[in-house]
């Protein structure tokens, strides 16, 4: 039956892998081109030199999971020197992020990147016999049948690692439970972020034996001395007599009641700047004639430069990626996106905001996030709004007081250092793989 159902599963996705590629390869403003390592998404990879040591595998589909992975991918790079660390992405975006970690790191000779095979058993096998890897890490939860089924024929381990799993995809996986359930039993270790995941892995068939809850990978980050520093200095240039809300990470049809509550605010805080980051970059040209027919004066970071902003400017688009730790620590207050949007997207992490204490607002919708936002919700650290009115009142009344304001914030970077250490116990966890591995 198991055969049969992935038979079935691999048919739909080859008539709908057509569009999904079409989106995948498609030209976006801002977004890096694959240029012919497209090969690579079905397989037809390069072999990696010195591989001799053994390689270790990690997917981080895209740029989210790609800089929750930063500092595990540090860890592993020092802790297996002789190893070659695999990182694969979907995403060119993904790719670009992953090329700066390398960078930062100076690690280029032990980690590589390549794109991940789509998920075909064809491609994967063609993929896994080129890099031959000793273990796959899979961040979050980035469930491909076939890829799944295959790597796991080749008694390579698999390691879900941060995993999460909210309600709305608990109920998707339940309705796919033929397909889903012999896949996750397929998995070596389950390391999951709250107690609440591991719940819904249980509910799904998965052995409680082999699910830990580690807390979660981004939970772990240090505050960059460099991207403070920089963050000063921002500032400086955005008036540090202005009072700067920043709205992260937004969606198309949220930018609309960010700008709408910005000018309400603006009325009663005539020095307020709106630094606004989009989501994707494909939209930031499209976000930027937004603001200008809301009669909003603009000026995009890329043209800016080392400049002084000038203090009509309303507002600040943040049009480059990997920088949102100096954004928002250039920022008075903040609103994460992606959480006014109904239910479609979940919200985003308020980590790097509350660990910068930063006082959050969001939207109803935080879903992705809901411990933490409880968390922080608990000590003041985070307010929910409704609408651009509710959104504009908030604002207004933390900027009207700020020392307030910044005793949430501080009470906010408590909550996310008490929930920190999920890197050791990731760690710990890859440790007893590999020794049994070995021991083998």
């Amino acid at each position: 039956m198991t055969a049969i159902t992935r038979g079935l599963y691999t048919i739909l996705l080859a008539l709908v892998s057509p569009l999904l590629l079409w989106g995948l390869y498609r030209s976006k403003p801002n977004k890096p081109s694959f240029g012919k390592r497209w090969r690579e998404h079905f397989g037809f990879t390069l072999k990696i030199e010195n591989s001799r040591n053994g390689v270790i595998w990690l997917h981080a589909v895209s740029v989210g999971e790609a800089i929750a992975s930063s500092k595990l991918i540090a860890e592993l790079t020092a802790r297996y020197p002789d190893k070659t660390l695999l990182i694969t992405t979907t995403t060119s975006t993904g790719a670009e992020q992953i090329a700066k970690i390398i960078k930062n790191l100076g690690a280029s000779d032990n980690i590589v990147h390549r794109y991940m095979p789509i998920d075909f058993s064809w491609c994967v096998r063609r993929f896994i016999r080129i890099v031959n890897p000793e273990m796959m890490l899979i961040i979050e939860t980035e469930i491909w049948p076939n890829t799944i089924h295959t790597v796991a024929n080749r008694n390579i381990p698999i390691v879900l690692v941060n995993g999460r799993l909210s309600e709305k995809s608990a109920r998707n996986y339940h309705r796919l439970r033929l397909l889903i359930d012999p896949i996750l039993k397929k998995l070596a270790e389950l390391l999951v972020v709250h107690g609440a995941d591991q719940d819904r892995f249980i509910a799904l068939g998965v052995s409680q034996q082999k699910i830990k809850t580690t807390g979660s990978l981004k939970y772990d980050i240090a505050i960059d001395d460099g991207a403070i520093t920089l963050g000063n200095q921002l500032r400086d240039q955005l008036g540090c007599e202005r009072k700067v809300w920043i709205a992260a990470s937004t969606h198309a049809g949220e930018d609309e009641n960010v700008l709408a509550a910005y000018q309400q605010a603006k009325a009663m805080v005539p020095e307020l700047l709106l630094v606004l980051v989009p989501r994707h970059p494909e939209r930031f040209d499209d976000v930027a004639q937004l603001v200008e027919s809301y009669q909003l004066k603009v000026v995009r970071r890329t043209q800016l430069g080392a400049k002084e902003l000038d203090n009509t400017v309303d507002v600040y688009l943040a049009d480059t990626m990997g920088e949102m730790m100096t954004l928002l620590a250039a920022s008075d207050i903040v609103f994460m996106g992606g959480s006014l949007l109904g239910q479609k997207v979940g919200g985003h992490n308020f980590i790097e905001p509350a660990i910068l204490g930063k006082f959050c607002i969001t939207g109803p919708s935080y879903y992705n996030f809901a411990d933490l936002a409880q968390q922080l919700m608990a000590e003041n650290a985070l307010s929910v709004v409704e609408d651009s009115a509710s959104l504009a009142d908030v604002l207004m009344s933390n900027l009207a007081n700020q020392n307030e304001m910044f005793k949430k914030g501080i009470a906010g970077k408590e909550v996310v250092v008490r929930n920190q250490g999920a890197l050791i116990k990731t760690l710990s966890a890859i440790d007893a793989i590999q020794t049994k591995k070995n021991i083998q």
